[in-house]
């Protein structure tokens, strides 16, 4: 990948995989799922050119990071811990954070904890939501849209790791970095994943077979428990972060998210994002940027212009 280099590290009783790039001022990717440090390479590349010193982590429980085995292990206190624990490895006081879908979760439980290591937030996809003090979210979640919700059925340990290995993991990486399927994202017990032998996904342009090829050979090394453990830890970050109820988050932060993008689809999303709702609780929210055509892995499939989206922000600092 055009220089780019990699190394393990130590943080926060962990061996941590980064892959970075050039030199300046940090800029910090994070991953979502099921992605890897790798569904950043366009950005590394574009931004180490232009002056900063990029770096991608494999989070906890994924590619070539350590993956503890409780689910305890994947709170937002740990994952933020890592974080931190990152940027004081790194040698500088702030970085510039740039986040996509678990990684944008992650993102604002860091600009939430240490606005003061964070300079600005460039956040994709997944707005800021306020914790709800009456109800954990994965009730409410089944509440709302019901058992077959996605984050619901990955809720119980094993389970959704065995239709995954039933499926094939090419298959289902294939499947969930295609689909353009308006949100909410439900997974019924029979067939979740919508994977038909006789209707054979067609590979767009912007995900060559070279690059699910990478992906799928990380997962099948690895496995997915590190990355649904997230999930499996939503309640948990709602136990611990009681203390941060009705909290804004003080830090610049411009949003970009595709119009296709199951998130924003999802009922009440374009409404909290577009009529203040958001604002209300990122009062530093200086611009949100809807992007025509695009569905929810926008770093990939709109590499270019995301690129450009994160340089014009940053370089205002």
């Amino acid at each position: 990948m055009e220089g780019i280099s990699h190394r393990m590290v130590k943080v926060n009783g962990i061996d941590m995989h980064i892959a970075e790039k050039g030199q300046g001022p940090v800029v910090l990717f994070l991953h979502g799922f099921p992605e890897l440090w790798y569904s950043w390479r366009h950005q590394i590349l574009a931004l180490s050119s232009l002056g900063y010193h990029a770096v991608a982590p494999d989070l906890r429980g994924y590619g070539d990071t350590e993956a503890p085995a409780s689910i305890s292990s994947y709170s937002c206190l740990h994952i933020v811990g890592d974080l931190i624990a990152l940027i004081d490895y790194l040698g500088v006081e702030q970085v510039f954070l740039v986040a996509h879908d678990w990684g944008a979760l992650i993102g604002w439980y860091l600009c939430l904890f240490r606005p003061d290591r964070v300079k600005a937030y460039v956040c994709l996809s997944v707005p800021y939501r306020p914790r709800n003090p009456k109800m954990k979210p994965v009730d409410s979640m089944k509440l709302v849209f019901g058992e077959d919700y996605y984050m619901c059925r990955f809720q119980e340990p094993g389970v959704i790791e065995a239709e995954i290995a039933r499926a094939g993991t090419e298959e289902v990486l294939k499947k969930i970095l295609t689909d353009r399927k308006p949100g909410p994202p439900c997974l019924p017990k029979e067939n979740p994943f919508g994977i038909y032998p006789e209707e054979p996904v067609t590979m767009p342009s912007w995900l060559p077979e070279a690059d699910l090829s990478f992906y799928a050979t990380k997962y099948s090394q690895k496995g997915f428990t590190g990355g649904l453990n997230y999930y499996r830890a939503l309640d948990l970050n709602w136990e611990l972060t009681a203390s941060w109820t009705g909290a804004p988050v003080i830090v610049p932060v411009k949003f970009v998210v595709g119009d296709l993008d199951m998130v924003y689809t999802t009922p009440g999303m374009k409404e909290f994002v577009n009529s203040g709702g958001f604002k209300h609780y990122v009062p530093l929210l200086e611009e949100v940027v809807v992007m025509e055509g695009v569905g929810h892995f926008i770093n990939q499939e709109k590499a270019e212009d995301i690129s450009n989206h994160i340089y014009d922000y940053i370089s205002k600092y």
